[in-house]
């Protein structure tokens, strides 16, 4: 990793731990048959991508939910109750991970999101960690809803690469999921899959020449 000068960060299951079976069990209590197809951590059905790059309101994004389940009195808080259950919490001691890579690397975090586990994100890192956001942990966030934009589409990457003016031939971004990997390769990228539990990320760094602690 001697070339490297830029590493870009997934959030989910990097950093942050998500439960996908935990979501799956919630949406299933919701009336929603045939999980697997409708949400996993490959496939997905579309209404997930539409929330991710905002061309779809919570409040679309619910109704969708409730049309699924086949079951128009689901309230709100029911379904971002078990759409949230997807959200664990950071692992182990990532902040300071993050700390220690930023004072050797130009950082970034790039994750698909949408604004319900957005806001919670926020919510809970102020309420768990006394922190605003993540500005203070990387040189620039970038979270798809507010760009409009996902992984593992190319036009994602080749945005941060050319607002932040990165050569991609000295970036590398780290995600849990191949197919944003094959995304980011298609960009340039040099990518490392995360193939560990995210408490384990400062010792999948040390195992990849990014650290030495």
């Amino acid at each position: 990793m001697h070339t490297i000068k830029n590493i870009i960060f997934d959030y989910g299951n990097v950093i942050f731990e998500i439960n996908f079976k935990r979501a799956q069990d919630a949406l299933k209590q919701l009336g929603i048959n045939d999980i697997d197809s409708f949400f996993a951590h490959k496939n997905h059905n579309t209404l997930f991508d539409d929330f991710e790059t905002a061309s779809i309101s919570p409040i679309q994004f619910r109704d969708g939910i409730r049309a699924a389940a086949n079951n128009n009195n689901l309230s709100d808080t029911e379904i971002n109750e078990a759409w949230n259950s997807l959200l664990t919490g950071v692992s182990a001691n990532n902040h300071d991970v993050l700390t220690a890579v930023k004072k050797k690397y130009r950082t970034f975090l790039l994750s698909n999101n949408n604004e319900i586990h957005y806001n919670w994100i926020i919510n809970y890192l102020k309420e768990t960690f006394n922190i605003e956001n993540y500005d203070g942990l990387f040189e620039k966030v970038y979270f798809s809803h507010l760009m409009k934009l996902r992984k593992p589409n190319v036009n994602i990457f080749e945005q941060v690469i050319k607002e932040n003016n990165l050569n991609p031939e000295e970036t590398l971004f780290i995600d849990d999921s191949p197919q944003h990997i094959a995304g980011a390769k298609k960009a340039g990228l040099k990518t490392l899959l995360m193939d560990v539990h995210p408490a384990e990320l400062i010792s999948f760094l040390n195992k990849n020449g990014i650290l030495n602690l």
